[in-house]
């Protein structure tokens, strides 16, 4: 599950982060106060159920006693009170605590649909992602899209190409090291890492080959610090 960035909303700020934003993607609104018990049960629910959504939704938390004006929006009768802004409208909400399958379908009811590009991507018609990235140059999820099924199709070159024309992104970076050693999957990575070791200092081409298979485990997998740590011992 990605980090939540709960922005906690004041007067100053409520145009820009609720209404604006509210534009671009649905604000979901968690009206509360310090001395308000229920809100402190319902707060860590909601925020829960939005980081599941990975960025489908914000969320923004308004503490009603610093910020009346804000509240006043939402002519607020009691709390905890929680609201879904789109396109600058309040188009739902509901009022008290509420138990986890209720918030869970009020989010779920208020995430927006998938878009064309979505569904575009889901299909992974190599003629139409091309059809799409010469309408927008530059869209690194198409780019992504197609540069890995280059490299499924054994065009590393063709892949390394396209990637080539955004900036580098973590997603880049890993397509980038499938496209440069050829492969769709990492086996027996710790026997080839170790054979690797042995001539980084010496071979560019085997120094990059073992950043790439470290790229290609990720930083969660423990055994990438021990490798990286190694290869700095190898070097200096």
């Amino acid at each position: 599950m990605d980090e939540l960035v709960v922005r906690d909303v004041t007067d100053a700020t409520f145009t820009a982060d609720v209404l604006d934003r509210s534009e671009a993607v649905p604000v979901i609104v968690d009206l509360w106060a310090p001395w308000c018990g229920p809100c402190r049960t319902l707060g860590p629910l909601i925020e829960g159920i939005v980081a599941e959504t990975l960025g489908a939704v914000d969320l923004v938390k308004i503490n009603v006693d610093d910020n009346p004006r804000a509240s006043q929006t939402f002519q607020v009768q009691s709390i905890p009170a929680v609201y879904a802004v789109v396109g600058r409208k309040i188009v739902d909400g509901f009022i008290g605590a509420q138990p986890e399958f209720q918030i869970r379908q009020f989010i779920e009811r208020n995430m927006p649909g998938p878009s064309e590009l979505d569904l575009l991507i889901e299909r992974n018609d190599e003629t139409e992602l091309q059809s799409w990235l010469e309408a927008h140059p530059g869209d690194e999820r198409v780019v992504c899209a197609l540069a890995e099924l280059a490299v499924g199709a054994g065009r590393s070159d063709d892949a390394l190409e396209l990637l080539g024309r955004v900036p580098a992104t973590t997603e880049t970076k890993r397509i980038a090291a499938l496209a440069r050693q050829g492969l769709s999957e990492l086996d027996d990575v710790e026997s080839r890492l170790d054979a690797l070791l042995m001539t980084a200092k010496s071979s560019p081409e085997d120094r990059q080959s073992f950043l790439d298979l470290l790229e290609l485990m990720g930083p969660e997998d423990p055994r990438t610090a021990t490798y990286r740590r190694r290869l700095t011992t190898a070097l200096f």
